[in-house]
C-alpha cells in the first residue's frame, strides 16, 4: 500500500496513539476510519444547507413538493408486496 506524509500536532498524534491502543487497531486505521467519519458529517451538513436553501425559496421548494407528490403514486403501481 502507498502512503503519504501528513504533518499532524502532536496532541492530535497522541490522541490518534491513544485510540489506537484502545481499539486495537493500527494508527492508519484509526486515522482512515475518523476522515471518511469527518467526510461523512460534511456531506449531511452541505446537504442540510442546500435543503435549508431550497425551503428559503418559496416556489423552489413548493415545485419539491410536487415532485415528491408525484414519486408517491409510483407506490401504487399495482403490484403486491411478497
Amino acid at each position: 500500500m502507498a502512503s503519504e506524509t501528513v504533518r499532524i500536532d502532536p496532541r492530535t498524534h497522541a490522541k490518534l496513539k491513544e485510540l489506537a491502543a484502545r481499539t486495537g487497531e493500527p494508527m492508519t486505521a484509526v486515522l482512515e476510519r475518523a476522515v471518511d467519519a469527518y467526510r461523512r458529517r460534511e456531506f449531511l451538513a452541505e446537504c442540510n444547507r442546500a435543503y435549508a436553501r431550497l425551503k428559503a425559496d418559496p416556489k423552489a421548494w413548493a415545485q419539491e413538493e410536487a415532485e415528491r407528490k408525484e414519486w408517491e403514486t409510483t407506490l401504487s403501481d399495482g403490484l403486491e408486496d411478497a
